[in-house]
């Protein structure tokens, strides 16, 4: 494994940062206090490839090499966590379509989705069933030429403004995959407000009502749906979540820096304290070994090694930690100023808070973890 970028992964990065700083950056307190997401901000993505990052050139997409594609999740998660998701649920559905989609599925929907004229959103949380996907409520039942599919979808990230859901239900009790378009009849989306952090993602719960899915709209047959989609899929979304997780501990870091030496007390710069001095050392060391394990991810992804799913898991338990901690200890810095909106590093505290939930939370990738350690 090398942990040198190439030359293209350099001039990606700096694309990816000089967007983030100047684009999102600015937007980024906005978007969280009005949780709304602008329209403008995915035209200035998708005209640069970000939505397309994952799609087939034959398709129009711009596809990135998969540590690219970490470098882009790292640099938006940086600037606000909330456009960052939009890559993660954008680009799990483009995943699963490119994988596993017939070439009629992939023939309408990739030009779409990669041009940003369609948002797709990964419809598998419920209200009642979270990490146990196994066992999904929402049923699809055959009738005629189309499956009838009722149920609910909660915690949908960017569900509110989706045009196309990457949707998991069960028929005849085996799990199914089902792109359900947002003008189905019987389909309903609620909008969810009041999260803790990411609160620009537009989260909604869906509501399915004798919605009629047809046939050409099954992704994968009975009993693929999770172990195969969902699985895949999710593999994506873990390692842009790890990859952001290390963008909100760089943020939380810069932050410090610039804070503890502009901060005086006592007659000189906090960054001279040595307490202060131990959570900087913290800081550096857990981000750097948080991102020197999403290259190992994104290098076992990319070269479809065994390890790719664990190593992702690794990932994105530890950069999610991490991430909490960093900003944990930022906010500690920053004193009162850090509790304050002035400051962002109350707002990378609470999206820390939510990397260590979404796509598995925190205690169920330990207990994926450990039981592979077993196994090996």
């Amino acid at each position: 494994m090398q942990f040198e970028y190439t030359s293209q992964q350099r001039d990606n990065q700096h694309l990816y940062r000089q967007f983030a700083q100047q684009e999102v950056a600015p937007l980024a307190r906005q978007i969280d206090e009005t949780e709304q997401f602008p329209r403008e901000l995915i035209c200035k993505m998708a005209d640069l490839g970000f939505l397309g990052a994952l799609v087939p050139e034959e398709h129009g997409g711009q596809p990135l090499d998969l540590l690219s594609f970490g470098l882009l999740n790292e640099e938006l998660g940086n600037a606000c966590s909330s456009t960052r998701s939009l890559i993660t649920v954008h680009s799990m559905v483009t995943f699963a379509l490119k994988r596993w989609g017939r070439q009629a599925q992939q023939e309408k929907w990739l030009p779409l989705l990669a041009r940003g004229e369609k948002i797709g959103a990964f419809a598998l949380s419920e209200p009642n069933i979270g990490s146990n996907a196994g066992y999904i409520e929402t049923t699809a039942v055959p009738h005629a030429d189309v499956l009838v599919v009722n149920g609910r979808k909660k915690w949908i990230t960017f569900g509110q403004i989706a045009d196309l859901f990457l949707l998991f239900a069960r028929q005849d009790g085996q799990p199914v995959a089902l792109l359900v378009e947002k003008e189905t009849p019987g389909l309903t989306v609620h909008p969810i407000h009041g999260m803790i952090g990411t609160k620009g993602a537009m989260l909604a719960e869906l509501v399915l009502d004798n919605c009629p899915i047809p046939a050409q709209n099954i992704l994968a047959g009975v009993g693929f749906g999770i172990m195969a989609v969902a699985m895949s899929a999710l593999d994506i979304g873990r390692y842009s979540v790890a990859w952001g997780s290390v963008g909100i501990g760089q943020a939380s870091l810069e932050a410090s820096l610039a804070y503890t030496q502009a901060r005086e007390q006592f007659g000189q710069p906090i960054s001279k304290f040595q307490l202060i001095q131990q959570m900087v050392t913290n800081m550096v060391t857990h981000v750097k070994a948080a991102r020197l394990l999403c290259l190992q991810a994104g290098y076992a992804l990319e070269n479809q090694q065994p390890s790719a799913t664990n190593d992702i898991l690794i990932a994105k338990y530890f950069a999610s930690k991490t991430a909490m901690e960093v900003a944990t200890d930022a906010v500690q810095i920053h004193g009162a100023n850090g509790c304050s909106s002035d400051y962002p590093v109350q707002r990378f505290l609470r999206d820390a808070k939510v990397m260590e939930i979404i796509e598995g939370s925190h205690q169920m990738q330990q207990i994926m973890i450990a039981k592979n350690a077993y196994l090996a």
